[in-house]
């Protein structure tokens, strides 16, 4: 389901607009989009005000990078399906007054305060790096990581990923067909057979590609290290926006930490 959904999305789609957030250094962008969900997922629960401050900065972003607000909904819809059922758990934590129950189940106050905090701020975290993914490019996010220091490792990683996901996709679609065709919606126990082995047999021809690609890139010449364009260097623009996400960042902690 994942391959399936990962197909239909695209990175980057709204990298190529002339707005104040475009015109920032790709690092800048990580930077803010990092200190921003990092403070959203330190916030104890329950302080309500300190996200909706939080919420202001993550909208303007969105509003004045003029993110496709459709492919944008849809993509929290889908990745919030997947961690939905996680936060479904949190509801029924012990404490508080009892709102329900039925036998040993019951929903308390305290499970209901963690539940909506727990989503807010995975709703708050998707938001940024949703809209920080849509306007910028991979290879710029690849140049911000190596400005960063990121260990080259972990970056060459993920450009191999990037680069190679689509030929997995591609791979998985032409195995799918070639199952349907020969019945694969027989019955929900042949399903579960033929897609289990439509994976193990994934992996082993993916195992395989990454070892010719690899040996491929050595006789190019490949040490480890990906290939990165110039990381523009910065300028007032970004200054001003680094102080201005500390600031709201700050705000909002020390709101709850006055009270």
């Amino acid at each position: 389901m994942l391959l399936l959904s990962l197909a239909t999305f695209s990175l980057d789609l709204n990298s190529k607009q002339t707005t104040f957030w475009h015109s920032l250094a790709p690092r800048t962008r990580l930077l803010s989009a990092l200190l921003m969900v990092f403070a959203i997922a330190l916030t104890p629960n329950g302080r309500w005000l300190t996200w909706g401050i939080y919420s202001v900065g993550v909208l303007g972003v969105g509003l004045v990078s003029r993110v496709n607000k459709k492919v944008l909904l849809t993509r929290i819809a889908v990745e919030f399906a997947f961690i939905g059922t996680v936060l479904l758990g949190t509801l029924f934590r012990d404490g508080g007054e009892v709102v329900w129950s039925w036998g040993f189940i019951q929903i308390t106050t305290e499970g209901l305060t963690v539940l909506g905090s727990v989503t807010i701020k995975a709703l708050l975290s998707l938001l940024t790096l949703n809209i920080l993914t849509l306007t910028t490019s991979v290879p710029a996010l690849l140049n911000a990581l190596t400005a960063l220091r990121v260990p080259p490792l972990l970056v060459a990683t993920l450009a191999s990923m990037y680069r190679y996901i689509g030929v997995l996709i591609k791979e998985f679609q032409a195995m799918r067909k070639a199952a349907t065709a020969r019945n694969l919606s027989k019955n929900g126990t042949w399903q579960r057979l033929v897609i289990g082995n439509m994976i193990g047999t994934l992996f082993i021809r993916t195992y395989e590609r990454g070892e010719r690609v690899h040996q491929a890139m050595l006789a190019r010449g490949y040490q480890g290290v990906p290939v990165i364009e110039k990381v523009p260097t910065g300028g007032r623009r970004d200054v001003i926006l680094l102080t201005l996400t500390g600031i709201l960042a700050l705000l909002g902690q020390v709101i709850y930490l006055v009270k």
